[in-house]
């Protein structure tokens, strides 16, 4: 099944629902940065969040960067991830393994351990929003629902899952629901809504079943008024790095740091920390950044 996300609302517009399949994309970020297996699953939590988090988003270039940083062994992590359906994402310490949590699931909750969640929106104008609030559990799905009720004033239940095993990723995505102010006065709405996600026995075993994410939604909502946006979004892991922009980092460092990279390396070496991209720029190169500067610098006099 594509990666691919879904819009939904339901209760005469008062309920907005997201769902996205980042299998493929999750799969492709363990492979980039060869991830164990409770890496793979903190990553593809927080990749799919940010996927439904930016699906909000109105503008066209709009991103939304997530930041967990937690005091566990896995460091920290950070996902970007655009309207348009592109993320990427890297975490602090990809190879830290753990023994499975009471509940025999893998623990991203005890690898991130506690900290906070940090959210940066970029609406494509102007200052980006940020907030920043506690991590409940580290688990990525409670701490992202618990941004957007007390950063956003939203209540909104999200549920997360990736199933990695032996030959990769073969499940994962997300489901967020969020009630709008039209409706959150209906407590009977709120508590069926609050009911029947609890009921959800997590989100990948549905798409292991064969669940569609049509179908999900129409189990979850559909006696609810539910309408399904008939545009879905194919979703990708995508980083837009590239040699000029490592070359531009590079002269950035001026003309004694350069020179000390030829002589001591013949050369420089660069890794992309969001697709492990590895770029390498040789003597020539670096000579001819040297002569960049120089002319610059002859200019601005």
């Amino acid at each position: 099944m594509a990666d691919q996300l879904i819009r939904a609302t339901a209760a005469e517009d008062g309920i907005r629902a997201v769902g996205v399949i980042t299998t493929r994309l999750t799969e492709e970020a363990r492979q980039r940065h060869k991830l164990s297996y409770v890496a793979t699953a903190a990553l593809g939590r927080t990749m799919a969040a940010g996927l439904l988090m930016a699906s909000n988003m109105k503008r066209v270039g709009s991103r939304v960067n997530v930041r967990v940083k937690g005091n566990g062994p896995l460091g920290g992590i950070l996902v970007d991830a655009g309207l348009d359906g592109t993320v990427r994402g890297y975490v602090s310490n990809p190879s830290v393994e753990l023994p499975p949590n009471a509940k025999g699931k893998l623990d991203v909750g005890g690898a991130v351990g506690d900290g906070y969640l940090y959210v940066v929106r970029d609406i494509g104008y102007g200052y980006p929003y940020s907030s920043t609030v506690e991590l409940v559990s580290g688990e990525i799905g409670d701490d992202v629902a618990h941004y957007l009720v007390n950063s956003e004033q939203t209540p909104s239940a999200l549920v997360l899952g990736v199933f990695v095993g032996a030959s990769g990723v073969t499940a994962a995505g997300g489901l967020l629901v969020q009630v709008l102010p039209k409706a959150a006065t209906d407590e009977a709405l709120v508590a069926k809504l609050e009911s029947r996600v609890a009921a959800l026995s997590g989100f990948t075993p549905l798409l292991q079943a064969g669940k569609t994410l049509t179908e999900i939604f129409n189990d979850l909502l559909g006696d609810m008024g539910l309408k399904i946006f008939p545009e879905s979004q194919m979703l990708r892991f995508h980083c837009g790095c590239s040699f000029d922009r490592v070359l531009g980092a590079l002269k950035i460092l001026g003309e004694a740091e350069l020179h000390d990279m030829i002589i001591k390396d013949d050369g420089a070496e660069a890794t992309c920390d969001f697709c492990g991209t590895v770029y390498k720029a040789n003597s020539e190169q670096l000579n001819q950044l040297i002569v960049d500067l120089r002319r610059e610098a002859s200019i601005s006099r």
